[in-house]
């Protein structure tokens, strides 16, 4: 590596002026405050997709891998996202099913992480999703056998042409390597950029009481 490269890279830096998150502001559910991050986030011209979340899992060497799925849904039992059933991730989650999710809203300067358990989708949920997905998207999921070495781009392209063709007319079927996950969490974290890197941390954790919360040094 060059000095070059080197003194640029360390030179990155700025100031974090995009707000602040005040002890006396949270409410006693995490998800009240995540739902209005998430709609600042919906509202915020520069994050071009707020549901996008970054999941990591571990494989059976505990090595972590990251990857970013979308978020389709969430409530009070969980975080929900869809995807191939034997993927690298989906196969990580069978072995060992903790797991962690991490909200990137850099343009507010905020993060989200939540800790918890994945647990597989029901086929009804599955298949209800998968039916109001479009057209193209589910056919993209019936030929993609994902984390799977391929041959080329072209090889790709020419399966889901002909999958277009096929089903030109009729519907696509959910293929039975693809499903979802929903997300039992835990443990919620909140980020707010502060000035000076005096950051503001707050950590939400379930107790048989409800959520206990305490404020984490930046």
């Amino acid at each position: 590596m060059s000095e070059y490269h080197e003194s640029e890279i360390e030179n990155l830096r700025r100031e974090y002026i995009g707000g602040k998150l005040c002890s006396k502001d949270l409410p006693s559910d995490p998800l009240v405050l995540f739902t209005a991050w998430f709609e600042e986030a919906k509202q915020e011209e520069k994050i071009k997709d707020p549901s996008a979340v970054c999941v990591a899992t571990v494989d059976g060497y505990g090595r972590p891998f990251q990857r970013t799925v979308l978020l389709k849904h969430y409530d009070e039992q969980g975080m929900v996202f869809y995807g191939n059933l034997k993927s690298r991730k989906a196969l990580h989650l069978k072995e060992n099913p903790y797991i962690s999710l991490l909200f990137p809203w850099y343009a507010l300067d905020r993060q989200v992480t939540f800790l918890g358990k994945a647990e597989p989708l029901p086929r009804d949920k599955v298949e209800s999703y998968f039916a109001s997905r479009p057209k193209d998207s589910q056919i993209a999921a019936l030929v993609s056998h994902q984390s799977c070495t391929i041959a080329s781009r072209q090889v790709l392209e020419e399966e889901f042409s002909k999958c277009q063709q096929q089903y030109q007319q009729s519907t696509v079927p959910v293929p039975d390597y693809w499903g979802g996950f929903c997300v039992c969490f835990d443990s919620v974290e909140f980020w707010q950029g502060r000035a000076s890197r005096l950051h503001d941390r707050f950590l939400y954790q379930r107790s048989k009481e409800g959520w206990e919360k305490s404020r984490l040094a930046p």
